[in-house]
């Protein structure tokens, strides 16, 4: 049971738009200084009056550590209530620490004068902290005071001038929102992923500790930048953040350190120093480049991490890996850099070509078979249609695949062991990309890859060919090649030669011993390799 909690300060609509919130998520209400006053008997205004503020804000802590436990047979068990809370609830951090962990938590605001033109007066008379002189003073003062704790609530709506159904249409598609926690070295971080996020990505950074008022320099090429750095600039401005906007190259060819040295230069001149973060907007290679810099400006400056391709949300931007690459083969320079936030809006794969979204669907059928044989099944039985994937489908299913990488980024950070598994079909996939000057994506050399190191663990007796069947199968499926290019077996292992997953002389491989799990091997017999790389070649050309 999930809650959708509304909070802010007084007058900001909390009320009237939980009600229109719950009517359309059919959901049970709940207003907690009505349930308030329901059990002690009294009004809040009596409640002050006879016991004092500190008898009710021990009466609001006791309510909400019950809804955050309750179980209440009239609410069903896959939903939660609509909670609106009274304006001071969760200025108690415990109070908002609760909320926040057992549901999602929407903050409504608006400017003083608003508040105070929508009380009337009976309404200020009952409201205890107004019994003041000057009201309008008192407003601004509390909301000065309370200013910081509202701040710690990444979703903000400001509900001035804004119709009741718009605020409510924007609370529902909020309480879509998942955030995955992940565990880092050094503390950790949160994936949240959900339609329209992009408009609260500087509410979320703040929430996320970076302080407002620091600067942030936007990493985003011409591709990117002129569909969604105004939405992000906007939100940045909204949240009290200083902002310049950094151009880099689009394309793989660009992932390189001359563009990195191009981003040193950009940083210098904007003013960024140790205080600042950098917010990558766009794809893999967006997010590889900017998180490198970010890990070496200065000796690292903080780090976001806003994907707007299926392959970078499902993959590069999550566990801190960044890089670059050299003439001799992709990745070999680079850090481990943890974001301080990753934030995902899948409305923008509207925009992805369909090309690029397949390439994503690989790293997603590569965790299907690495640990998820229940999402590699669902792929399996799809049609082989992207656009079920896109729209109000996509943030579940990327959810999914999350899942799977932040299982094991969590317990090999720094890829000493396990985590090596996520190199599924990149050892044949990486060679063959370099190959073809990058014209082949990452996503389609992946399939590739998957498709030989699927055929070695066959060759080899670690699987039956019934896996090498469903995997070659499933990416047919969602149309992505399963053949090399136009290499050669004799090419495609000089290329490997320079990948960085080697152990000395040795290539290690993983291979899928069944969908849902895979072994890391080392020994591989090189007349396998050749004999799977060869019949591959050979397929392309007929």
């Amino acid at each position: 049971m999930t809650n959708l909690v509304i909070t802010g300060f007084m007058g900001t609509g909390k009320t009237v738009v939980g009600q229109r919130v719950a009517h359309l998520l059919d959901r049970r209400f709940l207003d907690m200084d009505a349930e308030i006053e329901t059990r002690a008997g009294k009004s809040i205004r009596t409640v002050f009056e006879e016991q004092g503020e500190a008898a009710f804000r021990d009466m609001e802590a006791a309510l909400c550590r019950e809804l955050s436990h309750r179980e209440d047979e009239q609410v069903p068990s896959s939903e939660g209530l609509v909670i609106a809370t009274g304006g001071g609830t969760l200025i108690d951090p415990a109070n908002r620490a609760l909320m926040m962990r057992t549901g999602t938590v929407v903050c409504l605001s608006s400017e003083a004068d608003e508040v105070l033109r929508r009380l009337n007066e009976a309404e200020k008379r009952d409201r205890p902290l107004l019994a003041v002189v000057d009201p309008l003073a008192e407003i601004e003062r509390l909301m000065e005071s309370r200013r910081e704790h509202y701040e710690a609530i990444p979703w903000q709506i400001d509900t001035a001038g804004r119709p009741i159904e718009d605020v409510a249409a924007r609370v529902v598609q909020l309480a879509r929102t998942r955030t995955l926690p992940v565990r880092s070295p050094g503390g950790g971080y949160e994936i949240h992923v959900g339609n329209g996020l992009l408009a609260h990505v500087g509410g979320a950074m703040r929430a996320a500790g970076i302080p407002s008022g620091s600067l942030v320099a936007v990493v985003s090429n011409d591709v990117v930048a002129p569909l969604y750095r105004a939405a992000v600039e906007t939100s940045l401005r909204s949240a009290g953040f200083r902002r310049c906007v950094c151009k880099i190259p689009d394309g793989e060819e660009h992932k390189s350190l001359a563009t990195v040295a191009s981003l040193y230069d950009q940083f210098l001149a904007a003013g960024l120093d140790r205080s600042g973060t950098v917010l990558a907007l766009g794809g893999g290679v967006t997010g590889d480049v900017a998180g490198y810099a970010a890990a070496t400006y200065m000796r690292g400056v903080g780090l976001v991490q806003v994907p707007t391709s299926l392959l970078a949300m499902v993959d590069a931007s999550v566990g801190g890996k960044t890089g670059v690459d050299l003439s001799q083969g992709k990745n070999l320079v680079g850090a481990f850099k943890q974001p301080e936030l990753v934030l995902i809006d899948p409305a923008v794969l509207a925009t992805l070509p369909d090309e690029e979204f397949r390439c994503g669907l690989a790293e997603i059928i590569k965790h299907g078979v690495i640990g998820y044989p229940e999402l590699f099944a669902e792929l399996e039985g799809s049609p082989g249609d992207t656009s079920s994937w896109r729209g109000a489908h996509a943030t579940p299913r990327i959810v999914q695949a999350l899942q799977v990488k932040i299982g094991i980024v969590e317990n090999d950070p720094y890829e000493s062991g396990r985590r090596a598994v996520l190199n599924l079909g990149h050892t044949v996939g990486h060679a063959i990309e370099k190959l073809s000057g990058f014209s082949l994506g990452h996503g389609q050399a992946v399939a590739v890859g998957m498709v030989a190191a699927a055929r070695i663990a066959v060759e080899t007796g670690l699987a039956e060919p019934s896996v090498a069947d469903r995997v070659r199968a499933v990416l047919t499926k969602w149309g992505l090649p399963v053949r090399c290019p136009e290499q050669n077996a004799e090419a495609i292992s000089e290329a490997m030669a320079h990948d960085k997953k080697r152990r000395g002389r040795r290539l290690r491989w993983v291979l899928p011993c069944r969908i849902g799990r895979v072994e890391i091997v080392d020994d591989v017999p090189t007349e396998v390799v050749k004999l799977v790389l060869e019949d591959l070649t050979e397929r392309s050309s007929t």
